[in-house]
């Protein structure tokens, strides 16, 4: 028995040649996901389809949810593996990922989830409670880990990119692909377990995909262990849907609770933390905020005590950086990016980040490797 905490995929699967079905990151807004498999001939053998089987047309016309839809996921996941994806076996895999927003090299591997009781492995920002559950439901009812969570190792030092790139000079990736928004990933398969020595080297953060680690309860967190080294924080919006509120009433009600609201019409996105632009149908308003996090600042203050609306209603919608702002938007509250030392601050003092509030990039594309979570050696 091993007591590594970072392992090899006992059982996995590597794809062919393209991960089947439309380019859109299974941790994209549910209405782009639906939009999405609602593509001609999208949801029939899509891996987006096997990550959000209560999202396909079918499953939306009949009113399924997420527990009623999982058998038709299984379905096209065993259809997949044998027409998409070849079977490997305690594999670890070094991955490279570049493009115009940065660059991450290091290893695809299996995390145990002890290792975040255990301090090991710590979460860099709260979570959605709701998302945990369905993410869990999720990997329950597959068994398969179909994307990694991004992880980086909290040390002075980055050892990790160069004992990588030794490791795959002058070897052809198993798989090499670009994706649409122009980013190069490449992967390679190896049976050497040298790599998770320095992996297990230091303690790790969790960079992206705080949801996925809350959720991988039993067989084990398929994760990218990277140390960049080119990572990247983008900003994360938030988008009031729905609420009937104009620039001029959100002006009036920030004032109410003691705020400086200006109006700028050529308002740049702001570069430092400090201040919000809220873009509305009508207006642009800058708004300079109290000391604190930002996000916690626009959640508590901005949004809950001068506004009244719940940070975790309908009504509140995080927004990455770049992404198209949803069609029903009164307004896109838009944030600064957190700098780094913000979040090495918060993650020495032991405390998160705000959920949604840091947006690391490149991300490891899903659906490259695939792990069987039942087939974990313990």
């Amino acid at each position: 028995m091993t007591s590594r905490w970072v392992r090899p995929v006992t059982r996995g699967w590597v794809v062919r040649d393209e991960v089947p079905g439309p380019d859109v990151d299974e941790f994209a807004e549910p209405e782009r996901v639906a939009a999405a498999l609602a593509g001609p001939g999208a949801a029939a053998r899509a891996l987006l389809a096997v990550q959000h089987p209560h999202r396909t047309p079918t499953a939306v016309a009949a009113g399924r949810g997420l527990l009623e839809s999982l058998p038709a996921a299984r379905n096209t996941l065993a259809l997949l593996l044998r027409t998409a994806y070849r079977e490997v076996s305690d594999v670890v895999a070094p991955y490279e990922v570049d493009g115009p927003d940065g660059t991450a090299c290091g290893v695809l591997c299996m995390v145990d989830p002890t290792a975040v009781d255990a301090g090991k492995v710590r979460h860099s920002e709260e979570v959605y409670p709701e998302i945990v559950e369905e993410r869990a439901r999720v990997l329950t009812g597959l068994g398969y880990a179909t994307s990694a969570a991004m992880l980086v190792p909290v040390s002075d030092r980055d050892q990790l990119t160069a004992e990588v790139r030794a490791h795959t000079a002058n070897q052809p990736p198993a798989v090499s692909t670009v994706d649409s928004q122009g980013r190069r990933h490449r992967l390679w398969l190896t049976g050497d377990t040298s790599l998770l020595d320095v992996v297990e080297a230091h303690p790790l953060m969790v960079a992206d995909g705080n949801h996925r680690v809350a959720a991988a309860r039993t067989g084990g967190l398929l994760a990218l262990v990277t140390a960049g080294p080119a990572l990247r924080i983008g900003a994360f919006h938030r988008a009031l849907t729905n609420t009937g509120l104009t620039a001029a009433d959100l002006a009036a009600a920030w004032r109410r609770a003691g705020l400086n609201v200006h109006d700028v019409p050529q308002a740049r996105s702001p570069a430092d933390p400090g201040t919000v632009v809220v873009r509305c149908r009508d207006a642009t308003l800058v708004v300079d905020l109290p000391p604190g996090l930002d996000h916690a600042v626009v959640e508590d203050t901005l949004l809950a005590k001068a506004l009244h609306l719940n940070p975790e209603s309908e009504h509140v919608h995080p927004l990455p950086a770049g992404r198209t702002p949803p069609p029903n938007a009164d307004a896109i509250v838009e944030l600064a990016p957190v700098p780094l030392t913000t979040v090495l601050a918060e993650h020495a003092a032991g405390r998160r980040m705000p959920r949604k509030s840091t947006y690391f990039t490149p991300k490891p594309r899903s659906g490259l490797l695939l792990a069987d979570l039942t087939a974990q050696k313990s």
